[in-house]
C-alpha cells in the first residue's frame, strides 16, 4: 500500500504538431491540459516545442521536419528522466508523443504489453512515401522506424506479442505486410470490435500495460474533434475510426480494471472549431494589445 502512495505520476504536455503536419495538434495539446480531470499529484511538465509559425519546413531523408522532430523526442526523453516519474500521462500532440514514455516505461518496467487504441496502425516507414513521422511510432518501438527514431530508444525494443491492437481500421498494403511479416497478431475491427474477453486475455499477461489511445479512433459522425471530421483533410488516404464514447468507455474500464496501467497517451485530439475561434480571436486588437 505504501508503493502505491510513494508513486509518482507526472502529465507530461507534449504538443508535438510537425510530426502530424497540422498546427491543431499543436493547440489541441494544450487545450486538453484543461480537459483532464484536475490532480494536484501530478505535476505538468512541458516538452519544449517552439509555437508553429505557419511556415514550410522540409522532408529530410523522408520524414517532414525531421530535425524538429527529432529533438521534441530528445527533450521528452531528457525531462521524463529528470522527473524520474513511475507513471506517466501524456498529453499529445500527435502519435509520435508515445515514443519517449513508452520507451522510458519498458526500461522500468520489463513485462509490459501496449494497447494501441487506434483506427491505424502506425508502422509506416519514410519509403512507405508518407512524410509524416506520426504514422511511424509503433514500428519505431518495436524497432522497425527509421533508424534515427528507433535508435534513439534506450531501452528493449518492443515485441510483436506485446501488442494488441483495438479499433483497427482497414489497412494499406504495405501495413498489412509489415504486421504479417514481423508477426503482430491483429484483427481489422470494421465490422466489430474486438472482445472485452480478448482484451481481458492479453492484459492478463503482462504485470504492466501502456495505453495509447488516438482520439481518431472515435467515430467523426459522433466526436468532431478528430482529423477525420475535417473534410479539408486527406492525409494518406486512410479512413477514420468506427467507435462510440459509450464503447470506448466499456473498452477503457476493462482494462483500467484488470491492470496496472503505467503509461497513458492520448494523442491527436484536434479541436478544430475551438482552433478557428482562437484565430479569429488573435486577429481583434483588444486581445493582443
Amino acid at each position: 500500500r505504501n508503493r502505491e502512495e510513494n508513486m509518482k505520476t507526472i502529465r507530461l504536455l507534449y504538443p508535438d504538431y510537425v510530426s502530424g503536419g497540422l498546427d491543431t495538434y499543436y493547440f489541441g495539446a494544450n487545450l486538453l491540459a484543461h480537459i483532464l480531470p484536475e490532480n494536484k499529484n501530478q505535476p505538468l511538465i512541458k516538452v519544449d516545442i517552439a509555437q508553429p509559425n505557419s511556415a514550410n519546413k522540409i522532408i529530410t531523408d523522408g520524414i517532414y521536419a525531421k530535425g524538429e522532430v527529432l529533438s521534441g523526442i530528445q527533450n521528452a526523453m531528457a525531462k521524463i528522466e529528470k522527473e524520474n516519474p513511475d507513471k506517466i500521462i501524456t498529453i499529445g500532440g500527435n502519435c509520435l508523443v508515445s515514443l519517449a514514455p513508452f520507451d522510458y516505461l519498458h526500461g522500468k518496467y520489463k513485462n509490459t504489453g501496449i494497447v494501441w487504441i487506434d483506427a491505424h496502425p502506425d508502422v509506416s516507414s519514410p519509403k512507405d512515401g508518407y512524410p509524416n513521422a506520426h504514422a511511424m511510432v509503433l514500428g519505431s518501438l518495436m524497432g522497425y522506424g527509421d533508424n534515427s527514431l528507433s535508435n534513439m530508444m534506450k531501452n528493449n525494443k518492443f515485441n510483436p506479442d506485446e501488442i494488441l491492437y483495438v479499433g483497427l481500421q482497414n489497412l494499406h498494403d504495405y501495413q498489412k505486410n509489415f504486421l504479417n511479416n514481423t508477426g503482430v497478431n491483429y484483427k481489422i475491427q470494421t465490422n466489430k470490435f474486438i472482445s472485452n474477453n480478448e482484451i481481458h486475455k492479453f492484459i492478463k499477461r503482462f504485470d504492466h500495460i501502456l495505453v495509447h489511445f488516438d482520439i481518431d479512433v472515435l467515430d467523426e459522425h459522433f466526436f468532431h474533434s478528430t482529423y477525420f471530421a475535417n473534410s479539408e483533410l486527406v492525409g494518406d488516404g486512410a479512413g477514420g475510426g468506427k467507435m462510440t464514447i459509450e464503447k470506448l468507455t466499456e473498452i477503457l474500464r476493462c482494462i483500467t480494471d484488470n491492470s496496472d496501467i503505467v503509461g497513458f497517451t492520448i494523442a491527436e485530439y484536434l479541436p478544430f472549431d475551438e482552433h478557428k475561434l482562437y484565430k479569429m480571436l488573435t486577429e481583434i486588437k483588444l486581445f493582443t494589445e
